[in-house]
């Protein structure tokens, strides 16, 4: 997403479209990011929702993963490129804001920001909107009866193959990734160390790990994404209730990792917005070397064309691949 939708969310106060929250006012801000120059006069206590957590390390004060509260006098909604979060954050801001109040939602197009516009219409709320800074800006005071809007935008938790539980926005949220799939066929079946699983989504690998070496010591799980990572608990407890587990919400590429472990398991994200970015793969395979003893291994799995194989010979003293399918290849590492 770029600044430009923060400009676009704001942009309504600015131009004096709607009231100016002023001091006393409780603002919740739904996808929050840093980086915007509140308008002058903007001077209401603003709340911030991030769960993702690079993006909450550009937030100061008042900053939380996860929403709280009731009874908001206004609530922003910066949308973002997964439609089912985006609904849910406006289930949310209908849930939480008292009637009467505000509620401002922006995006640009490639945040389905329109079709967001649509829906809220069949729903018979009065829409105001501006298009500024290449997206939309909408608002509308919050109706008194919002069950059947809160009813229609809100997302329930998916479950996948029957025991794996997860929701909207995460990755691979309503199926088993392939290239995880690919990996998990080769984890070993006789480890008994400290692994970690880096970038561990709602938990798949750390499960199969598990399932596979069922003498594994501890497994630890590192996800940038807080709502993934509290369904990754639900899931491990689950699953394999017996399982010594730690879980750290972190960003790998910016906030290093204090534990050594034995093993490191890991299907590194690879997109930024709507564009390939190895660098986020290379960062995390930085993470693990400074991360795994000295005799320790990675096994990581990725799309057949990202050349991560520098950087792991930058790492490791050994590395190489172990297979590959039309889409991914499955490549390890020993320190």
């Amino acid at each position: 997403m770029s600044r430009d939708a923060l400009k676009t969310l704001f942009h309504p106060f600015a131009t004096e479209a709607v009231s100016m929250p002023t001091a006393g006012d409780r603002v919740l801000f739904l996808g929050a990011e840093g980086g915007n120059v509140l308008p002058d006069g903007f001077e209401a206590e603003i709340i911030s929702i991030q769960p993702f957590r690079p993006l909450f390390r550009t937030l100061r004060e008042g900053a939380f993963p996860e929403v709280e509260g009731q009874d908001y006098d206004v609530a922003l909604v910066l949308c973002g490129k997964h439609r089912g979060e985006n609904e849910n954050r406006i289930a949310d801001a209908l849930e939480r804001v008292r009637a009467g109040g505000l509620i401002v939602i922006a995006g640009g197009k490639e945040d389905g920001i329109q079709p967001l516009r649509t829906a809220l219409l069949k729903l018979g709320l009065q829409l105001d909107y501006t298009p500024k800074y290449h997206g939309v800006a909408l608002w509308f005071a919050r109706p008194k009866n919002v069950d059947d809007a809160i009813a229609a935008f809100k997302k329930s938790p998916v479950m996948v193959e029957g025991r794996f539980e997860a929701a909207p926005g995460m990755f691979s949220h309503d199926r088993v990734d392939g290239g995880s799939e690919l990996l998990a066929s080769r984890l070993p079946t006789d480890f008994d160390g400290n692994a970690a699983d880096f970038g561990a989504a709602w938990g798949y690998l750390s499960i199969m790990l598990t399932e596979k070496s069922p003498r594994v010591n501890r497994i630890d799980l590192y996800e940038a994404d807080h709502q993934a990572l509290e369904f990754a608990k639900k899931n491990l407890a689950r699953n394999c209730p017996d399982l010594n587990a730690r879980f750290y919400w972190q960003d790998l590429s910016a906030e290093p990792v204090k534990e050594k472990y034995d093993l490191v398991i890991m299907n590194p994200p690879f997109h930024e917005a709507q564009a390939a970015d190895p660098e986020l793969g290379r960062a995390m395979i930085r993470a693990a070397a400074s991360a795994i003893k000295n005799g320790g291994r990675l096994m990581l799995v990725a799309n057949r064309g990202l050349p991560y194989e520098p950087a792991l010979a930058e790492g490791f003293r050994e590395h190489g691949e172990t297979c590959r399918n039309a889409r991914f290849k499955v490549l390890w590492a020993k320190k």
